[in-house]
């Protein structure tokens, strides 16, 4: 994922994101609230070291070493009950050891001899005694029990109050303005985690590259969403100047250079599943190919759930399935449309068995007759997955062109469309996307095919 397809997914869960960030908002403020008033006092406390006056510069040394030794271990003796429990007896506080032991942190200078206390508590004058307590009591453990010797040595250890603890003026938490900035972060983390985990989890087609990564063949081009396709499904007739009829336009052109050599091109068109915009893209792309001079056939496979005859608005009553049953010849339910050089095949009767059918020798038959009589025969065929009708079909055709529709086919559905055909000995030409969004995130990323820029073959 590169940082435009990131962006892209922050705007696609935008609101997500803002969720997220207001919740981490309120939260951090309703931390910053609820959290009781600390106060925190340090004292800083030394070890040091007295030397006798005749003391060599080698024993002085030596000491200075023995101190900076010994302060990691004092600096633990300070929360111990050897020192707290005379402060407790002292101040008169209704604590354990333990309980007063939680409200004391200590630290060392790095390769020092500097110890710091600091104690936290609701009543700034109580954490200033209590720390200044401590000092005292830790200094007495120190010099009065630790390190009281039997025998005099050249050296003695001693604890030196540098800075005694003063009564704070501030406190310490609640930090209202540091919890609406982590609350505020947080959310806002959380919210693009979300975005992010959204993205990984939905497999509906959403850029170019995903329909390249499902299939191997060629983008062959892309329609975008118009919300009254319906009121106008043939918008190459009905509105020629729309950026629509010229997205067909477009991809008719990248159509021709799939044509044979020799002979006539038999395309199928098909899609993973229904509703994605087969029937629409075939009508639509017949059209545009007999604007351009081709004698076309357009034959309406679907003997399911036909919807040619309802595009163009014709008789549907009798037509594929009646020819391939030997009840009419082609010629008698072949219907030209409008004074063009489009020519419709509808569905017919549905018969009970669609598959056997399109796999019969009398659907070869007719292809080859089609064949003969016409510069291309396009085949509104089923959709894949559901049933076997376009893998049957797909080896009388020169190839298969596979809509997907955009936000609504899924990747997996893609790939599995795609592997059927080619284990039926088909061909995938090329895929084209449908429904292309022209508002929001995604936008971008179909942004060429607005007006129906083609991609490379």
């Amino acid at each position: 994922m590169d940082l435009r397809d990131f962006l892209r997914v922050l705007r696609r869960n935008l609101i997500v994101v803002i969720a997220a960030t207001v919740i981490g908002l309120c939260s951090g403020a309703i931390v910053g609230v609820v959290t009781p008033q600390r106060y925190e006092a340090s004292t800083q406390l030394m070890v040091a070291v007295d030397t006798g006056a005749s003391s060599t510069p080698v024993e002085l040394n030596q000491a200075n070493s023995y101190a900076q030794q010994v302060a990691e271990s004092y600096r633990s003796v300070l929360t111990s009950s050897l020192v707290l429990q005379p402060v407790i007896d002292d101040l008169g506080l209704d604590l354990t050891a333990a309980q007063l032991g939680g409200k004391v942190s200590t630290s060392l200078a790095t390769r020092g001899v500097l110890i710091t206390a600091t104690v936290s508590d609701a009543n700034p004058g109580q954490a200033a005694r209590i720390a200044n307590a401590i000092g005292d009591s830790f200094a007495s453990v120190i010099t009065g029990q630790l390190e009281k010797r039997e025998q005099a040595t050249s050296y003695s250890i001693r604890i030196v109050t540098v800075q005694p603890a003063t009564v704070p003026t501030k406190p310490v938490a609640p930090n209202l303005r540091l919890s609406l900035v982590l609350g505020t972060l947080l959310g806002f983390a959380a919210g693009v985690g979300i975005a992010l985990l959204r993205a990984v989890l939905d497999r509906r087609i959403r850029t170019l590259s995903d329909v390249e990564k499902a299939v191997a063949a060629p983008v062959l081009g892309g329609v975008t969403f118009d919300p009254k396709a319906s009121d106008r499904p043939l918008i190459v007739a009905h509105a020629p100047r729309d950026p629509r009829a010229e997205a067909f336009r477009s991809l008719r052109t990248n159509v021709r250079f799939l044509f044979p050599q020799t002979g006539t091109g038999v395309f199928a068109v098909t899609s993973a599943g229904p509703g994605e915009g087969k029937s629409t893209m075939a009508g639509n792309l017949a059209i545009a190919l007999g604007e351009s001079g081709y004698r076309v056939a357009l034959v309406d496979a679907d003997l399911r759930k036909p919807r040619v005859a309802g595009l163009f608005g014709i008789e549907g009553g009798i037509g594929l399935s009646d020819v391939l049953i030997g009840r009419v010849v082609v010629s008698d339910v072949m219907q030209r449309w409008g004074r063009g050089t489009v020519f419709l095949l509808p569905a017919g009767t549905t018969p009970p068995n669609p598959a056997e059918l399109l796999g019969s020798d009398a659907m070869a038959a007719l292809v080859e007759d089609l064949k003969a009589a016409f510069d291309v025969v396009i085949i509104d065929a089923p959709p894949v997955l559901p049933v076997t009708d376009a893998a049957v079909l797909s080896r009388l055709t020169t190839g298969m062109l596979l809509v997907a529709a955009a936000e609504a086919t899924t990747i997996d559905n893609l790939t599995a469309a795609a592997a059927r055909i080619d284990s039926a000995d088909g061909t995938v030409l090329g895929t084209v996307v449908s429904m292309l969004p022209i508002h929001g995130a995604d936008k971008t990323a179909y942004g060429t095919y607005g007006y129906g820029v083609p991609t490379k073959v």
